[in-house]
This record gives C-alpha cells, structure tokens and sequence, in this order.
C-alpha cells in the first residue's frame, strides 16, 4: 500500500449532529457516520468548517469525534481537525483525536490575529509534534485570511509527518503547484466543491468538501469517471453539482442550515446549524425542495 493510498478519493467534510436542544448528538453523529459510510466513501473529515469547530467548545468537539469513531474506525479513513483559537487546546485535541485512533490530523493557520509565517509554522510544529499521527495542512484563505505561500509550504514539507494538504484556495493552479512540489508521496485534497473534476485533473488525489453529504453519490460517480478516464462524463456530473450548489448558496439561510434541511428531507435528521449562522427561512423552503429533488434526479441519471 503506497503511503497516501488511504487519502485519496472522496472525504465528506462532516456536519455538526445537534439533538433538537441545540446539544451535540451522539445518537445522530453516529447516525450520520453510518449513512455516509453505507454509501461508499473513502474517508471522513471530522470536525472542520462543515462541522462548525469554531462554534462549539473543546468538549464538544471530542464527543462529536468520539461518536463519530465508534462507527468509522476500521471501515474509512479519518482525518480530525484539531485546530483552535490557542496553541495549547489545539494541542489537547490532537492528543484525543490521537486517542480515538484517527489516521491523521489537520489544522487551519492560527485565526483572528495576522501572525507572521513563522509564528504560522510554530502553531502547526506544536500539533506535529504531539502525536506520531500524520499531519494534513489546511489552507483556505477565505475564511482564515491567510494563503499558505509556496515558502512555507517547503518547510512544512521538511516535517516527515506532513503528509498533505487540503487545498481550499479558490485557483485550481494552487492545487497543481502543492502537488509538483509535494511530489507523489504528498496527498492533495481539492477543497472547493465547485472544482472538484478540475482539481482533479490538475493534480489533486481526493477532495474533502462540504455538500458531498447531501449528494456523496454525485461527487463518487465523477471520481470514478476521472479514475476511468471520462473526463467529458465526470464533466457533466461537476456542471449538475454545480447547479445545485448554487441554488443551495443563494438561499438566504447559512449553507449548512440548507444542507441539513436537504438531509432531513432525504431521511436524515441531525438538527439545526448553530447561531450565529443564520437558519433558513420559509422563503427558501422551495428552493431546499428544488435542491433536493435535483440531487434526485442527478442521481438518478448518473448513477441509476
């Protein structure tokens, strides 16, 4: 088995399972954990921007990944997301996720503050080095404001234990320049959901994205195509994801509050998106419908 076999192809970015009181829900992570992993996916991204890290306590985050491994561990690759708003908790997350027996880490720069590089680099050094774990670099610059440069990013590499990268810049370019330098044993992961064929094509060994819950069928069949070679059908699978991504994004509600009311729709309950962002409204019920019936459909024709 080559060393980054277990991170390629597709990684649903996991959603943050509440009960009806707002309260992480053990019985619906796992729930949700058994539902993704039923439908065929490589692997499982645990606690990041999809699971609403950023609004939950350190407590909070260690049940949702504890629950979340009592149905994935031996079945799929899990990759938890142990950044936070200090070094030291960043630290103690790491060494838990390390207790529950993921396969690596990953880790978004410091936020808030605009730290130099070296700073940067200490953060990521300190979670590196508290577990024998590998190590995934999480670069989105949308959110975090910062964009990893090509600098840093050559003395992460000199870290045996960075294994990759979530890529989550908009400019497929990004992903190509990661992967070349990276070299073959060096995992890239397309971030943004819109460019998942393109991001593959150029370079990338997997995606990790956040609406590859709602319609994980959609996002498997394009990767079989590009592993097969069809490009021109792996294609028309990104266009029809497309257009559902941005019916779900012009919604007035926050994207994950449409994502989990699609899911509710498809069967799956796991509660509401966690204020501040912001819930649907019931101007954007029929367009959640609209959504969940192309996801159908697409399913249906490309997957049928």
């Amino acid at each position: 088995m080559g060393k980054i076999d277990k991170y390629r192809g597709v990684f649903p970015a996991f959603y943050a399972c509440y009960d009806d009181s707002g309260r992480i829900s053990p019985d619906r992570t796992r729930a949700m954990a058994r539902f993704l992993i039923g439908k065929g996916v490589d692997g499982l991204y645990v606690c990041g921007s999809s699971g609403e890290c950023i609004y939950q306590t350190k407590e909070e985050r260690m049940l949702a990944l504890e629950s979340v491994m009592e149905e994935a561990k031996g079945k799929v690759t899990v990759i938890a997301h142990v950044a936070a708003t200090s070094t030291g908790e960043s630290v103690e997350l790491a060494q838990h996720a390390a207790s529950c027996g993921v396969d690596a880490l990953a880790a978004i720069p410091p936020i808030y503050f605009k730290l130099p590089e070296y700073s940067i680099e200490q953060y990521w050094k300190a979670m590196i080095d508290a577990t024998d774990l590998d190590f995934i670099i999480y670069n989105i610059p949308g959110t975090t404001g910062y964009a990893l440069s090509m600098d840093l990013f050559q003395k992460m590499l000199a870290y045996d234990k960075v294994r990759g990268i979530k890529n989550s810049s908009m400019p497929a370019q990004d992903i190509e320049r990661f992967k070349r330098v990276g070299g073959e044993d060096f995992a890239v992961f397309n971030g943004p959901d819109e460019q998942f064929v393109a991001g593959r094509i150029i370079g990338a060994d997997g995606g990790i994205g956040g609406t590859y819950s709602v319609m994980p069928e959609l996002f498997l069949k394009a990767n079989q195509f590009i592993e097969d070679g069809n490009v021109k059908m792996a294609g028309e699978i990104q266009h029809a994801v497309n257009d559902i991504i941005f019916t779900m994004t012009g919604c007035h509600g926050n994207m994950y509050s449409v994502a989990k009311e699609i899911l509710r729709i498809q069967g799956i309950d796991i509660g509401r998106a966690r204020l501040p962002l912001s819930p649907f409204t019931e101007e954007d019920v029929p367009a959640i419908k609209r959504c969940a019936k192309m996801i159908e459909n697409a399913i249906q024709k490309y997957c049928g």
